[in-house]
């Protein structure tokens, strides 16, 4: 990218999760008018088992449901704005080519396509939730001439990608990790073990003379948890 270039908001469809090159499913939609702003929600669920009668509880974690992102995109039949579309494209088919791709049912993998958004340092892999549209400009017989389609997107990764996420942090695998300012032995595995009494344990495996001495640098490997 050239600084200083504008560069189009565009939508990727995948015909699989894995979004590989090669499981390409339609040309990039080029979005009309970048958005002017865009939402990008995160959330985490607990189980809330708060007792009757009680002022407060330990709420116990439950999952992280997929990140959310909406904004809206703009259709134009005016002429006004300098179209992505043939200038005599009307507003309703603009939309239909766009829902083709990015909401429809697909036959052949049974189910509308994965999407991936492209746009400055946004990359989103997911898929179309929910659309709004909006028509907001009418030629003298009705005929829409201009609409604002409100997407709402949910994420949606590649299994073996998740997964590698989950366990990159799980104590039941080997981790291995570079002594930096600040870091303890007995830090570094509370944060790996959630519990620090392994100290002396990974102290041990990686022969060193005590656990307080440790050095700026040092690669310390920490053993799965049987």
């Amino acid at each position: 990218m050239i600084l200083g270039q504008l560069e189009k908001l565009y939508i990727v469809p995948y015909n699989n999760s894995d979004y590989a090159v090669t499981h390409i499913a339609a040309p990039p939609f080029f979005a009309l008018i970048n958005p002017e702003t865009y939402s990008h929600r995160y959330k985490i669920d607990f189980y809330d088992t708060q007792a009757p009668g009680t002022s407060g509880s330990s709420l116990r974690f439950n999952k992280i449901p997929p990140e959310e992102l909406n904004f809206d995109f703009v259709f134009d039949g005016t002429g006004v704005i300098q179209s992505i579309f043939p200038s005599a494209l009307a507003v309703n088919e603009q939309l239909e080519i766009f829902k083709h791709q990015l909401l429809q049912y697909q036959g052949e993998i049974h189910r509308p396509y994965y999407l991936k958004i492209h746009w400055g340092t946004l990359l989103f892999k997911g898929v179309l939730t929910s659309l709004d549209i909006e028509y907001k400009l009418f030629s003298p017989d009705g005929t829409p001439l201009r609409a604002i389609a409100k997407c709402a997107f949910k994420g949606s990764i590649e299994e073996s990608l998740r997964l590698a996420i989950e366990n990159r942090m799980s104590p039941d695998i080997t981790h291995k990790r570079i002594i930096k300012q600040g870091d303890t032995l007995a830090l570094m595995t509370q944060k790996i073990y959630n519990d620090q009494h392994y100290y002396m344990d990974v102290a041990n495996v990686n022969r060193l003379d005590g656990f307080r001495k440790t050095t700026l640098g040092t690669e310390i490997f920490f053993p799965p948890i049987k």
